[in-house]
Formats: C-alpha cells, structure tokens, sequence
C-alpha cells in the first residue's frame, strides 16, 4: 500500500485515522474533505491535516451539487426514515464516497480509506458507492482493523501523538454537519431517556426562546422543485441556507429519535434540520393541490423504500435509478405555492395555490352548486358494497 485517499473531516475519528494509516501502512495519505457547508468547521481542516502527515489536502466545494442532486430528488420524494429522519447525513456519503474515487483515481491511490466504525451505517454507504463506482478498489476501515476499541481509546491515542481534537468533556457527544442538517449522536446522547442538553444545539432557537411573534413564508415550487421565497428566485444552495436561517430562529426542525441502523442495532440520533423541514412541509403542501389521487397514492407507497436505500446506502443501485425516474414523473404536475407559518418550533400550512391545481372551489363547496349531483352518489356507495352485502348475506346463510 503506497497511497491511501482519506475521508478526512478533521474529527476525532480521521484526525487519528490519518496518522494510523501512515504508521501502520508506511504510505502516504492524500486528505480529501468534501466542503457541504460546513463552515467554520473547515476554517483549520487543511493545517490541521498536513499537521498529521498527510501529503496533500483536497478541500472541495460540493455545496450546490449537494443541493441540487441529493436533497431536492430526496425533498421530490418525500423521503423520511421512519417517520422522523430527513436523512442529511444519509445523501451526502455517496456524494463524497464518489468524489474520493475520482481523486484515488486522479492520483493513482492504491487504496481509500474512511473513519466509519463497524457498528454504524455509514460504512456501507462509503463501501457501497465506493465499488459501485470502482468495483476493485481496496478499501480501507481502520475501526474494522485497528486495536482501539472506543472513543476514549482515540482520545488516549490523539493526546499521545499530539494530534488536536475536537471531542472535549464539555462536548461530550460527536456530530455531523452539512448544509441541510446537523446530528449529533453518542456521548451523553447514549441514554434515550435523557433530554439532550440546550447548549448542544447549533443551527435552530429553542422554542421557548423563538420570537413571540409567527413568521410568515411563501415557497415557490417547480415541477417539485423550490425555486423561490417570498417571490425572490434564488440558486438551491442560497434558497436552503436561506430557509436555515429563518427555521432556525422560530426553532423548527428539532428531532429526536431512537432509528434502527442497517447492520441491526437501534441508536438514537438528534437532529436539527430547520430549512429541510420548511421544505418538506411545504413540498406536500403543493402537492396537495396539484397531484392526482391515484399518483399521490401510488407515489407514497414507494416513500418508505426509497428512504429505505437512502438511509442503507443504495444511492448508487439500479433499483434506486427506477425510483428516481418514476418519482421524477409524479412530480411534472407539481408547480405552486405553499404559505407557511412558523411558530416557536412549528411549521404550518396557512395556504396554497397553484396554476395547476386540481382543487376545484366549484366542486369542494358545501354551498349550493350546479356541477356535482348528489344523487350519482347512492350508486357509487351501493356498487362498492356489493361485495359487502354479498359477505353479510354469505355469513348470515351460515348461521341458518
């Protein structure tokens, strides 16, 4: 092993896999940190890596490629893990795992390399887009190899190399970040009956101290996908950071679920994902008015599994490209706008509209209309009990 790229993000987990690799592997290690708006968390990235021993450091703006062809196709489908999670952390592994294998090929590495551990799910969303995309790349998991047995073990090790850290007792718990969302696992977090402390949050208010006042919002969406706030066009990358701020200081988008991991554990993550939950919000919103039943219906089915392999890692499957495409075809119909109202960690429709809507006021009312027969109604319910009133009949006969 001569060359290693890295999946390097300056935690406690790569900034000690980087020196690892170089002295167990005698190699050189090329950095890449993927840039999906981090922000001042990439401000010592590059020292901080070249510091370990890495040969070179990569640090690439992904941020709109992010925006644009990982969260929207997620936002078109609506997809959530079971029930709670937006999945920020989920879509934005294969985006970097692609780009390492770009750069292992750039530089002609012999191996990549992530800090995943062997009990989470980011390492098969690593792996499987790694060899989705370079089906004899070596891969290195350094947690599948190495000795260390713990986060303390690292902390040990960090401290007798001399390596800077960011985990301290004072943040007793680690975290990701990205420009749709943070999450924080681990740590104190470890005991699902324990409120997650207030000054761990980083991206949204509390409610309790959210202004006093709602905040109100239009979306304007085309053909599913967000091209507009309050009227102003705008690229996705300033539209989500946009939304960010605004969720963020009414405090929406706070989760906090216990979420069952692919390899079989359960592990509880808090998340804080104040614009993708404005987004999804108001995603459906639109869609209300502008989806056909059958469409809508058909389309929902499909939510649970895309999340499914967004959240295992099957970005990359030729099951995943049939899901796009169909879900891209629902969404032909999905132009409007949504009203929202936020309220100290609340999101709420107040209204919407659309050039397309296939709510007809005329048809809806409850008032006197000229257009729908109340009568045909008898015989729509009448045909649908047939096979009812043919059970009842059949059990009633038994009973003779």
């Amino acid at each position: 092993m001569k060359k290693v790229v890295l999946a390097y993000s300056g935690g406690l987990d790569t900034s000690v896999i980087l020196h690892w690799l170089i002295e167990t592997y005698q190699c050189e290690v090329i950095a890449f940190c993927a840039d999906l708006g981090q922000g001042e968390e990439l401000d010592d990235v590059k020292e901080k890596a070249l510091k370990s021993g890495a040969s070179r450091v990569y640090i690439e703006d992904l941020k709109e490629e992010f925006v644009r062809d990982f969260v929207f196709p997620c936002l078109k489908a609506n997809a959530v893990y079971e029930g709670g999670y937006l999945l920020g952390t989920s879509m934005a592994r294969p985006l970097i795992a692609r780009r390492q294998i770009e750069i292992a090929r750039r530089e002609k590495a012999d191996a990549v390399a992530h800090g995943a551990t062997g009990k989470g799910n980011d390492q098969v969303r690593f792996e499987l887009t790694y060899l989705a995309h370079d089906p004899h790349i070596q891969i290195i998991a350094p947690w599948r190899e190495w000795d260390l047995k713990s986060r303390s073990d690292l902390v040990a090790y960090a401290k007798r190399h001399g390596i800077a850290i960011p985990v301290t007792p004072e943040k007793p718990y680690s975290s990701d970040r990205n420009l749709f969302h943070i999450s924080f696992e681990g740590g104190v977090l470890e005991d699902p009956w324990r409120e997650p402390p207030e000054a761990m949050f980083t991206l949204t208010a509390s409610p309790e101290k959210a202004p006093d006042h709602p905040t109100h919002i239009e979306l304007e969406f085309k053909e599913g996908l967000p091209v507009a706030v309050n009227g102003r066009k705008m690229s996705p990358v300033k539209l989500l950071a946009m939304l960010n701020e605004i969720g963020g200081k009414n405090g929406v988008g706070r989760v906090d679920i216990v979420e069952n991991r692919y390899v079989g554990m359960k592990s509880r993550g808090v998340y804080e994902t104040p614009g993708g939950t404005i987004l999804h919000v108001a995603h459906r919103a639109v869609e209300s008015i502008t989806m056909d039943r059958e469409v809508m219906h058909l389309r929902d089915t499909l939510v649970p599994r895309f999340a499914e392999l967004v959240y295992y890692g099957y970005w990359y499957s030729p099951e995943m490209e049939v899901l796009h495409r169909t879900i891209d075809e629902t969404q032909k119909n999905v132009d409007g706008t949504a009203r929202l109202k936020l309220f100290k960690g609340n999101c709420m429709v107040v209204g919407r509209k659309s050039p397309v809507s296939l709510y007809d006021p005329a048809m809806a009312t409850f008032e006197g209309d000229r257009v729908y027969h109340q009568k045909d109604a008898e015989g729509f319910i009448r045909l649908n009990a047939l096979r009812l009133r043919l059970k009842a009949m059949q059990r009633r006969q038994g009973k003779k």
